[in-house]
């Protein structure tokens, strides 16, 4: 009578428990490496959700954060009914909007042109040049708008003679989204330029045998092989839409522009900080990400839909 081996049981017939032993033996290393960034995000990120349901309740310093009376989604109505509600979206779509759109545009075509500077010198140099700006902090970075914009004394303001555009309600959201591109547009075409450093240089001799000029082999080479890494960030952009930075905002508003700057960032902080209202604060702030969480989930659908690049 002859006896069957016996066969180890595979990993599906493994409990739960059992199959994340196994996972943690083989994985430990990576798991203790990313630990710190796990810990960081659950305790800044996470933890503090626990306080959005102040936009539920009346709160009293007194009682905590559980303490106060339960009123539902009045704070979100009396938002809603605000003669400042109408303002306040506008100026955050117009400013936010102009910024996404030329935000996203600018370092693909930033990166495009630094892509065809033959010499990995010069193409170092102009790189290292135009990224340098990101690092330049949001009060230095205000600073030197006014000085710039001073009338009658400023590099730009001279050109405008008498004209201060810092006063200048309408101009508001141009000076914001001009010198936003400027700051940023050489740090975000970092990555389009590894994207097109991925690119095989056969297809570019093989285009030029075709007979391609530049713009061909932009236009059939390189814009393809960004497409992709583009659908992307602008789905993760997408996130952002009434997520206007509060600092440069607050720094750049003044009593001549704040009907055009005034936004929800500048409005919580005003309502909730100085103004003491806590609840009616966090509901304008959950309202935000709602809607931006809810812009993320409708540009990844459809990304998903057209040209089958989505996050999830």
């Amino acid at each position: 009578m002859t006896t069957l081996p016996q066969t180890t049981p595979t990993r599906a017939r493994l409990g739960l428990w059992a199959r994340l032993r196994h996972h943690l033996s083989r994985y430990w290393q990576l798991w203790v490496m990313v630990a710190p960034a796990i810990a960081f995000i659950a305790v800044f990120c996470y933890v503090p959700m626990y306080g959005v349901q102040l936009a539920f309740r009346e709160y009293d310093i007194t009682k905590g954060l559980t303490g106060g009376e339960f009123v539902g989604l009045e704070y979100f109505r009396q938002f809603f009914r605000d003669p400042m509600f109408t303002r306040i979206i506008g100026n955050t779509l117009r400013v936010s909007l102009w910024t996404l759109v030329m935000g996203f545009i600018a370092p693909i075509v930033l990166a495009l042109l630094i892509n065809q500077i033959g010499s990995k010198r010069t193409k170092s140099a102009v790189q290292t040049i135009t990224y340098m700006p990101h690092f330049i902090s949001t009060v230095v970075m205000v600073s030197m708008i006014n000085i710039f914009l001073a009338p009658g004394t400023g590099l730009v303001g001279r050109l405008l003679g008498g004209t201060n555009l810092m006063g200048e309600a309408s101009a508001f959201t141009g000076v914001y989204w001009v010198t936003e591109v400027w700051q940023h547009a050489g740090w975000n075409c970092i990555i389009y330029l590894a994207a097109l450093s991925s690119v095989d240089p056969a297809l570019y001799e093989a285009a030029k045998l075709d007979g391609a000029g530049r713009l061909q082999l932009i236009r059939y080479v390189d814009l393809p092989a960004i497409l992709p890494t583009a659908g992307i960030l602008l789905i993760l952009n997408m996130g952002s839409v009434l997520g206007v930075g509060f600092e440069k905002v607050w720094l750049m508003q003044n009593a001549l522009n704040i009907t055009s700057s005034e936004v929800i960032a500048t409005y919580t902080y005003r309502i909730g900080i100085l103004g003491s209202q806590f609840s009616y604060s966090t509901a304008i702030g959950l309202f935000n990400s709602v809607v931006n969480f809810i812009f993320l989930v409708v540009a990844n659908g459809v990304a998903r839909r057209t040209s089958n690049t989505s996050l999830f």
